[in-house]
């Protein structure tokens, strides 16, 4: 069964701004998430703050020097990306 994903509308524009061949390797890697959601080398992240927000159960993926933040909702079957970064950015 595959998961939907969709993007925040931050998480869009920092994918949008990324040089065309990362842009690629992470399409890539998010398109395998719709399949997996929870791969072999997935960290999950507890009490992460964005923008104020607490987020309790956030999942991440290494893309290179890159960053995918996302969440899981089983329920309806969907994958949120939350923030794609810089490893240096991501957690700022």
């Amino acid at each position: 069964m595959n998961y939907r994903v969709s993007f925040l509308s931050a998480a869009k524009k920092q994918f949008e701004k990324l040089p065309q061949n990362i842009q690629l390797r992470i399409y890539k890697k998010i398109k395998a998430l719709s399949q997996n959601p929870r791969p072999h080398g997935v960290e999950q992240l507890t009490d992460f703050e964005i923008h104020g927000d607490i987020f309790k159960k956030l999942f991440r993926i290494r893309i290179g020097d890159y960053r995918v933040i996302y969440s899981i909702e089983d329920e309806i079957i969907t994958i949120s990306i939350i923030r794609i970064k810089h490893r240096k950015e991501v957690y700022k």
